[in-house]
């Protein structure tokens, strides 16, 4: 018995040890960084085979396509271009400024609308509160004609936002935007949209216009700014398309901390959202990849239609948030820094309860990622375990994990992995090690927040092909998608 006893604990010991030596000798993954600089100040350049951005002439070309083509392709751009005359730390300092803002606007509805459904707040819960032109409302932006004929204006895209708007002559009160305001008046497609309609209908808070017995739309933020104005139906002309009937803002009085495009383009999963208004055309698919502005000279572009869907992406189901239809709800299961899970994150830190607080959503407007705090402690610890081969540096902004690389081209930096339902998003290096100044340093572009609400940023999206299928309720991530 007592032999026995004695090879039992041995074999113990043999396995404990084996155990142990398997799990030491696991490799550590790692990938090399090339060192690029803060971006400059981008230049904005349109397709010469694309509509002449700057005509209102009454024609458009043979080319043009009738309101049947089921697809759709355009350029887009990022809100720096739109910036004049700035230094590229001051347009990087401009952008975690609008992050700063774009992240509280997000966390305080989805706030809202938790609490609303828990009773806490009494009336009507508006999901279009921040549907529009604030501070940190949108990144990238394209051009599009509005009206017949086509009068062309910058527009922000923003998967966070629902309500498609723009600025309306005559004004009441609007903001400087880079072209002529829009005159409703010279379009000869501008249809109001009568009260108590449908379409007025979904909107959170139609007022009526008694005089015209027209509808009319407000859209107020949590910084006092606000648009209102009339609730329409217009034609849209996107490069060599047109889209009629579109339901949209014309926003007469536009007070508040806007910037300088002209209206903005709602892409979330509302009802009055653009994919949702279009989706018997454009089947409820859209994708867009946004480039690295600092490696990269392409554009980035959005598509919407069949064709937006990538062969190579790898699909995540969405989930529905019954309290706020608006956002992208994920999955995030959890994270792996230098092939190997981070212990200390788990699926139940990022759970979407009943009530409507937590989860996880993709958005474009948001530029870095914010993980719920423990989750992000958690991540940045193991970061900076499987990463001493790098010397640090003091913290910048919001940034605490930062690293001294001056004189360096190339470094060698630990893998991070996203591991989505379905899906697992193996992060480019330069999407998660991004420079914060013009002296060599570099931060990892993740941050903690105190709210239940988790975003996966934009930075953290460059090079896929981000795939919105709202037909299969699912979003779809493809490797080097800019192509």
């Amino acid at each position: 018995m007592e032999g026995k006893a004695k090879n039992a604990l041995l074999l113990f010991s043999f396995a404990i040890f084996l155990s142990l030596s398997t799990t030491s000798s696991t490799p550590l993954h790692y990938q090399i960084l090339v060192l690029n600089p803060l971006p400059s100040q981008p230049t904005i350049s349109w397709p010469t085979s694309d509509v002449d951005p700057d005509s209102d002439s009454e024609t458009l070309p043979a080319s043009v396509a009738t309101e049947t083509e089921s697809t759709l392709s355009i350029q887009l751009h990022h809100i720096d271009a739109l910036s004049l005359n700035k230094t590229p730390q001051e347009l990087f300092s401009l952008r975690l400024n609008r992050d700063a803002s774009r992240v509280k606007a997000l966390s305080s509805l989805a706030a809202s609308a938790a609490a609303a459904a828990g009773g806490s707040v009494t009336g009507g819960f508006s999901s279009s509160v921040i549907s529009g032109l604030a501070q940190g409302s949108g990144e990238y932006f394209t051009r599009i004609g509005v009206g017949t004929p086509p009068r062309y204006v910058y527009m922000v895209l923003d998967t966070g936002s629902d309500v498609v708007w723009i600025q309306c002559a005559p004004c009441k009160k609007c903001y400087s935007q880079s072209d002529p305001v829009f005159d409703p008046r010279q379009s000869r497609s501008f249809v109001g949209i009568p009260c108590g309609s449908p379409l007025c209908n979904r909107l959170d808070s139609p007022v009526c216009n008694t005089q015209k017995q027209t509808c009319m739309y407000q859209v107020s933020y949590g910084d006092g700014s606000f648009t209102l104005g009339d609730f329409s139906t217009e034609t849209l002309t996107f490069r060599r398309s047109r889209v009629g009937r579109v339901a949209l803002g014309c926003g007469h009085d536009n007070e508040g901390l806007f910037v300088g495009a002209a209206g903005l383009l709602g892409l979330g999963r509302g009802r009055l959202s653009f994919p949702s208004q279009t989706g018997r055309r454009f089947n409820r698919k859209f994708s867009y990849c946004l480039v690295d502005r600092s490696a990269s000279s392409k554009p980035s572009s959005v598509v919407f239609g069949d064709s937006a869907i990538s062969r190579t992406a790898r699909f995540t189901p969405l989930i529905s948030n019954p309290k706020l239809d608006t956002f992208y709800y994920v999955e995030l299961l959890g994270i792996s820094v230098g092939g190997t899970r981070v212990p200390g994150i788990t699926a139940s830190l990022f759970k979407l309860d009943r009530t409507g607080n937590g989860g996880v959503i993709i958005d474009s407007g948001t530029s870095v990622t914010r993980l719920t705090r423990p989750a992000y402690i958690a991540l940045r610890d193991a970061f900076r375990v499987r990463a001493t081969n790098l010397k640090r540096a003091p913290d910048f902004s919001l940034f605490d994990t930062c690293f001294d690389l001056s004189g360096k081209t190339e470094v060698k930096v630990p893998t991070v992995v996203l591991h989505f339902r379905g899906a697992d998003v193996s992060l480019p290096a330069s999407n998660y090690l991004i420079p914060v100044d013009s002296n060599g340093s570099f931060c990892f572009a993740f941050a903690g927040t105190m709210s239940g609400l988790s975003i996966v940023g934009n930075i953290q999206q460059q090079g896929f092909r981000v795939v919105y299928d709202l037909a299969g309720s699912r979003v779809g991530f493809a490797p080097r998608g800019c192509a």
